[in-house]
């Protein structure tokens, strides 16, 4: 598949052979990391892919494992080599959560639950615009123009033919109530998040206010799996930095976690109505879109929206 020429995967796939070999000359990442005068974060980083491995490091690391057969060396560090090519988001700079886009573009499925605002990958250009400028300050209108085209790029996989995502999301009520840019905006958002929810890839469930409580209270995450193993890695998405968690425990815990909230949330078809009913209230321009059969409805601003200065944006 096309994924597995990507620097992101072979990255991975070095990171898990280099892990294997270390375990199979029985040391631990710190005491290789004291034979060769560097931090233990960084041999993690190494296994992990997260880090690129100079074709020095290979062999500096081969050696230490006894690894002698010449031509696993030489093609680990092919390996190496490969994996340090950039991938096509280098080409817009230094961007947000660039480590995360890597990993997406490789992901064959990803499972995410978004309490905010509607994700990035469903996001209409103008939507995308108005999250951008609105979450991070002081960056320039370069910086918030190219995180704009990085996004709008991510999405190119859920239309790819050859390498398709399947995408899981449940949506928070929130992000649907919350208006982003305006309620013309967020009608064109909410059609354009109808229409992707038809697809076959693309499941969408609407978590509503009624549900009450649920694990999803602790913030955004997904979980992403890959088309060449059962590996997979849970993200979250902080304002300074990103945490990725690969433990099997953490992974199985997040899917728990996950399946309990899709049971909390409408079905398909019943998220597909409420997406409906919220776009006629922003339609008719009324200040209280309806909710839930039991819930309570939050109030949409009628007036303009506020003038903006052009910032930077985050994963979204």
């Amino acid at each position: 598949m096309a994924a597995n020429n990507s620097p992101t995967v072979r990255g991975r796939r070095l990171g898990a052979e280099l892990r294997r070999l270390r375990l199979a000359s029985g040391l631990t990442g710190v005491e290789v990391a004291a034979h060769l005068l560097i931090s233990q974060a960084k041999v993690s980083h190494m296994e992990t892919g997260r880090r690129a491995v100079s074709a020095r490091d290979v062999r500096d690391l081969c050696k230490l494992y006894g690894v002698t057969d010449p031509h696993v060396v030489d093609s680990l560090m092919e390996l190496a080599g490969e994996s340090s090519r950039q991938g096509w988001w280098y080409a817009y700079g230094d961007i947000p959560h660039s480590v995360y886009v890597g990993l997406e573009t490789d992901a064959a499925s990803i499972r995410t639950y978004e309490s905010m605002v509607i994700p990035g990958l469903l996001q209409v250009p103008a939507y995308a615009a108005a999250v951008i400028e609105e979450t991070i300050p002081l960056v320039t209108v370069e910086q918030a123009a190219a995180c704009l085209k990085v996004r709008l790029r991510r999405q190119h996989r859920i239309y790819d033919p050859a390498h398709r995502l399947r995408l899981w999301v449940v949506l928070d009520e929130s992000a649907l109530r919350r208006v982003v840019g305006s309620r013309e905006i967020m009608r064109e958002q909410l059609e354009h998040l109808h229409a992707l929810s038809t697809e076959p890839h693309i499941t969408v469930q609407v978590l509503p206010h009624a549900a009450g409580a649920h694990p999803g209270l602790s913030g955004r995450f997904s979980i992403l799996r890959f088309p060449d193993s059962r590996e997979a890695v849970v993200y979250l998405e902080r304002f300074t930095s990103d945490l990725y968690l690969e433990k099997s425990s953490d992974v199985q815990r997040y899917s728990v976690m996950y399946a309990h909230l899709q049971t909390q949330a409408l079905g398909p078809d019943s998220s597909r109505a409420f997406i409906t009913e919220t776009i006629k209230a922003y339609a008719s321009g009324v200040t209280r879109p309806p909710g839930p059969p039991g819930g309570s409805a939050a109030t949409v601003p009628t007036g303009p929206p506020p003038v903006r200065s052009p910032r930077s944006g985050n994963r979204g």
